[in-house]
């Protein structure tokens, strides 16, 4: 930490108003959550499986086999796609012939596709000093063997939390789902948290630095937060709101 702690030091200094009055280093508690949970695949609904929806709709069909006729389309495809649609409950032959499903009419006069996915795990990373999860890899969760002491404004109930609502941890696991997807694939939805188990809490270190500029005569804080690897504009805040008059009053 030492070497990457003269690197940013370097770094704030680099404007000759700036100078550093007061460093410290401290951890913040983070807690890994695995999460399992149920994904629907959306896109916009394709051409042929409207016309196909919007033909059941009108008339009976018995068979792939008649909507292929129909249609003017190679009958395999059409097989594939009523077993499809078949599966996902847009249809169903309960009567000998095809029938919208409520599910089916909704998803048709929307234009949209949904396709319930197999139930998928992830691991989510919660901080109690931000009262969120953080979006971070597995890779950056580094193990420490001399660790600085607790933060000092750590939120001991939220530390201990090990229950989470269902909307924030779909938020959490939603936002790293569109970090990944590719431009213009389909959309994945989280639709369903299946089950959650808090485990471990691994300590995390960041550098603290109290500055002053001398040409503006402010002091104010930047936090270097290890997980993520860059500032921290949360903890700042909350440190400036704690601690920005005492500042004044030690180092003015």
């Amino acid at each position: 930490m030492s070497k990457l702690q003269q690197r940013l030091m370097r770094e704030l200094q680099q404007n000759r108003n700036i100078k550093i009055v007061k460093t410290n280093e401290w951890c913040i508690p983070i807690r890994t959550v695995e999460a399992a949970y149920e994904p629907v695949r959306r896109s916009t609904m394709d051409v042929l499986m409207t016309m196909l929806l919007i033909s059941i709709q009108e008339a009976d069909f018995g068979s792939a086999l008649e909507l292929s006729e129909l249609l003017l389309v190679d009958p395999l495809f059409i097989e594939d796609l009523v077993s499809l649609m078949s599966r996902v409950s847009l249809i169903d032959n309960g009567e000998g012939f095809y029938r919208l499903t409520s599910k089916g009419q909704k998803q048709l006069e929307r234009g949209i596709f949904e396709e319930e996915l197999d139930i998928e795990l992830a691991t989510l990373y919660y901080s109690p000093c931000h009262l969120a999860f953080l979006a971070v890899g597995e890779d950056n969760m580094e193990e420490y063997d001399d660790l600085p002491e607790l933060y000092r404004y750590v939120d001991k109930e939220a530390e201990q939390q090990e229950q989470f609502e269902e909307s924030m941890l779909i938020e959490a696991l939603q936002q790293e789902d569109d970090e990944e997807a590719e431009v213009g694939a389909s959309q994945k939805i989280i639709s369903k948290i299946v089950q959650t188990d808090a485990k471990q809490i691994n300590d995390i270190p960041c550098l603290e630095f109290v500055l002053h500029d001398k040409e503006q005569d402010i002091v104010f804080v930047r936090v270097w937060n290890s997980l993520l690897n860059q500032w921290d504009p949360h903890l700042e805040q909350q440190l400036t709101e704690k601690e920005q008059l005492e500042w004044r009053k030690q180092y003015l």
